[in-house]
């Protein structure tokens, strides 16, 4: 349903923030994406979701191409980004709205649809608040509902669980499972590696835009005996040799 063939993304003259990325999410699937800051995640998931073009390299969402077909492509996947202020001047429902419009979502769809997803994350009663009163957990909640309005088969959240408390960060965890369950699929980035490892069907490691791990937990934990998944983590990152860098 993902796919993202030998993706690479330049900044500058010469500086590859993505390096020759490949990868595939099958229908079923939650994937997470993990690494350091500045690995390359959020640049790769912009390239995905067509915010940029990629240097080299095509991504594809249910088999239609970003860059070649960006409509068909962006109606059959939900973004959430891994910043929640925007449009702080409208209420929460209109900002839903203004996403529902966007995916023309029917009134009938929208009116069984955004009470039950903002009951689940516990917001129902502020909807008709300004954004700008919320707080930074109840926007990054109120852009994973509007994300999710259309309903799309293909999830992709830049670090969806970021301010969000613990009941909401637990419903949203239950609606990937749903999502997956029903021959969709998800791809999230995260720096939980706890969450990657109880949630994903496998994970994707990057470090300096380039793969270090592609696979499931379980086989990356085999592969490691007698270390949990932060230490194998820290090892595969060379975190001591990354630390003596930036503090160079």
């Amino acid at each position: 349903m993902i796919d993202a063939k030998n993706l690479s993304m330049i900044y500058g003259k010469d500086h590859k923030a993505v390096d020759d990325l490949s990868f595939h999410i099958g229908r079923g699937e939650i994937a997470g994406f993990a690494g350091p800051n500045g690995a390359g995640k959020t640049t790769v998931i912009k390239m995905l979701t067509g915010i940029l073009k990629p240097a080299t390299g095509s991504a594809t969402i249910n088999g239609h191409d970003i860059v070649k077909d960006p409509l068909a492509a962006k109606s059959s996947f939900a973004y959430v980004a891994d910043n929640p202020d925007v449009l702080l001047q409208l209420t929460g429902l209109e900002y839903i709205n203004f996403i529902a419009d966007i995916y023309k979502v029917s009134e009938e769809a929208r009116r069984s649809r955004v009470p039950e997803l903002a009951e689940r994350f516990g917001i129902l009663d502020a909807l008709t608040t300004p954004m700008r009163e919320y707080s930074h957990g109840m926007r990054q909640k109120l852009m994973v509902i509007a994300a999710l309005v259309h309903n799309p088969p293909a999830w992709i959240l830049d670090e969806p669980m970021t301010g969000l408390d613990p009941q909401a960060a637990y419903e949203l965890k239950q609606m990937m499972r749903e999502h997956a369950a029903k021959g969709n699929c998800v791809l999230f980035s995260t720096h939980v590696l706890e969450v990657a490892e109880k949630l994903c069907d496998h994970i994707m490691i990057i470090n300096h835009g380039k793969s270090l791990y592609q696979g499931t937990v379980e086989d990356l934990s085999s592969a490691h005996p007698g270390m949990d998944l932060e230490e194998i983590f820290l090892e595969m990152i060379d975190y001591k040799s990354s630390a003596q860098e930036d503090n160079a």
